[in-house]
């Protein structure tokens, strides 16, 4: 039986780069596509064949083989093909067969290229050039970015009167190909394991030669304020590997042809795909240990803060997805429909360096109480073990899917929500508030889209319960002082700096909240909130624009501060000293804190908008 429209659009809101695309445009593609059943063993299409359009993968498995009949592909539910050739002259170039039973999807091909045309998302995910223009954008972030980004600190040291025996024996147990010889902090050579091959094997020295002997004296060195081309541009010239990094005389890092290799190498799309493919947790939190390193190089080649959080939070949803299906696999098939939602950060797709979990489950109301508390329990239990385990702590208020007052049927949630709206009590306004960014994971999304409508509609209409959710909304204050100066913290191990975190992104995301609700507007992200707010009049222009500027300031500023830490090898966090920043940065800093305090000052007074 062919799909419904109604099956397509759900299908499509769960496929990238579709459920990137607005509402309506969905809408009206779903109206466009047809679907066809194809046989296992049957030719979807042949070589040169004129293509109805794109294929996207419903459901089964396809083979696709290139024109000397090698199979180029294997492809599974949410894939695409047909793209090339659509791209080139329309006709096919690879021969698609089915593996199993098949249903596939068809966008025609004129309603996919004015798809192409009109929206980036779709443009960037099919550009037949992305790789090469990533490669390249990788190569001039690399060559742009200062040295003491990448380089490695605290390098092996040894003295010039070791023996080789002894430096071998170093570069051994650390694992690594080269060592710096100093006397106190001032370097005076370099040892690599081609001076070791070449000078001491080759030669047959005996194994107390001291390492003087063999070393280069003087080597090349550049600065930390160095920038990555010149590392390069000295690599290739002298023909090295590796170069140390010194200040003045003292070494305070070395670079590696495997460091400039390794900071290349990261990227989000690397860490989702081995997450997709991790076989348990324990082998995802190795993926997951590289994120702050992606955060890392993501803010040093110049990205905006909604692409570094919404890159961090792909990976979290990856592997929250990867769990799920994990768990299913040890568990069996779910006994009803469910939908596993992300709040918090995660939810409105801006976690950095430092995340918890914030999860839930909505179940179909068939599900019996066994199933509750069977099943599900231990599908929350094993998804959220898993993702403390890859790094995603448990939530400390408890605000996940193990808690069983988080996993209920959708009657228990829609009560919740009632509840909640009818008597904005404190507990209740706290847990509106995380509710209200909730954003479906895995699972039957079904579930949670008239949910989500019904509560925005109901609240938006109860004034006393907007009017609770506007002053919790101002609990989060920006951290401004007398004259011109901030309110840092007073005491504890954070004295004297800045929760960018809770006074700092926070105060604009319960503003987002509250406008989103006025608004009725379903968008989770902070940043998109406001936009939508703009544009839907809840928001003036002027002043909606000033709080963009605002947010984005103080966001990015957050994120440099978390990369200056995972540069210098520390764990990131929240807390900012404004000793760290200039004059000038600490003047504008406090500009964005006045803007976010006049927004909070005018939606406090019952003014939505600022002029």
């Amino acid at each position: 039986m062919p799909l419904t429209q109604d099956q397509i659009l759900r299908f499509l809101q769960s496929v990238h780069p579709y459920d990137a695309l607005p509402q309506d445009t969905l809408d009206s593609l779903s109206g466009q596509m047809t679907s066809r059943a194809v046989a296992s063993g049957d030719l979807i299409y042949d070589l040169g064949d004129e293509l109805p359009g794109i294929f996207i993968i419903h459901d089964g498995e396809v083979e696709v083989a290139d024109e000397n009949g090698e199979v180029v592909s294997h492809l599974g539910t949410r894939n695409t093909f047909g793209e090339r050739g659509l791209l080139r002259e329309g006709r096919a170039v690879t021969k698609p067969r089915a593996v199993t039973d098949a249903t596939l999807l068809i966008l025609p091909a004129k309603a996919f290229r004015r798809l192409i045309d009109t929206h980036d998302p779709v443009h960037r995910f099919f550009d037949r050039s992305r790789t090469d223009k990533q490669s390249k954008q990788r190569r001039q972030s690399l060559a742009t970015t200062q040295v003491d980004t990448f380089m490695a600190r605290a390098p092996i040291t040894c003295a010039p009167e070791a023996t080789v025996r002894d430096a071998a024996i170093l570069m051994r147990d650390h694992r690594v190909s080269s060592l710096c010889m100093t006397e106190g902090d001032r370097l005076v050579g370099i040892l690599t394991t081609r001076d070791m091959a070449g000078k001491v094997v080759a030669e047959a020295l005996p194994s107390d030669t001291p390492v003087s002997d063999v070393m280069t004296s003087n080597p090349i060195t550049l600065a930390p304020s160095s920038i990555g081309s010149d590392v390069l541009h000295v690599m290739m010239e002298k023909r090295i590997g590796h170069l140390p990094i010194v200040e003045g005389d003292t070494l305070v890092g070395i670079v590696s042809q495997t460091d400039l290799t390794r900071f290349q190498a990261v990227s989000s799309a690397e860490l989702v795909r081995e997450l997709a493919q991790a076989a348990d947790a324990e082998e995802m939190r190795a993926v997951t240990k590289r994120i702050p390193q992606l955060l890392l190089q993501l803010v040093a080649g110049g990205s905006p803060h909604q692409v570094v959080t919404r890159l961090i939070t792909d990976i979290a949803d990856t592997a929250t997805r990867r769990l799920v299906a994990l768990a299913e696999e040890k568990l069996g098939p779910a006994p009803v429909p469910y939908l596993w939602l992300a709040c918090g950060s995660q939810g409105r797709q801006e976690q950095t360096g430092v995340s918890d979990q914030d999860n839930c489950l909505i179940l179909s109301d068939d599900v019996t109480d066994a199933d509750r508390d069977g099943y599900f329990a231990d599908l929350a239990k094993f998804v959220c073990d898993g993702l403390d385990t890859c790094g995603y702590v448990y939530c400390p208020g408890d605000m996940m899917a193990m808690n069983p007052r988080w996993c209920q049927p959708l009657s228990v949630w829609r009560g919740y929500f009632e509840n909640w709206i009818a008597k904005p009590v404190p507990e209740a306004q706290m847990l509106a508030s995380v509710m209200f960014d909730l954003r479906p994971i895995a699972g039957d999304a079904r579930l949670f889209g008239n949910l989500q409508t019904e509560t925005l509609a109901m609240a938006a209409k109860n004034s006393i319960f907007v009017a609770h959710m506007v002053s919790n909304g101002l609990k989060h204050t920006p951290p401004l002082g007398l004259l011109r100066g901030f309110a840092t913290i007073r005491s504890g191990e954070h004295k004297n700096r800045l929760d960018m975190k809770h006074n700092g992104v926070v105060p604009v995301v319960d503003l987002g909240r509250v406008y989103a609700l006025q608004g009725q507007l379903a968008e989770a992200n902070t940043r998109a909130r406001l936009v939508a707010a703009i544009n839907a009049g809840v928001l003036s222009q002027s002043g909606g624009q000033d709080l963009l500027d605002a947010y984005d300031l103080i966001a990015e500023t957050r994120l440099e501060h978390q990369a200056e830490q995972v540069k210098a090898g520390q764990a990131p966090d929240n807390f900012l000293a404004p000793a760290e920043l200039s004059e000038f940065d600490r003047s504008h800093l406090r500009d964005a804190f006045v803007v976010v305090k006049s927004m909070q000052s005018a939606i406090g007074h019952g003014r939505g908008m600022l002029g």
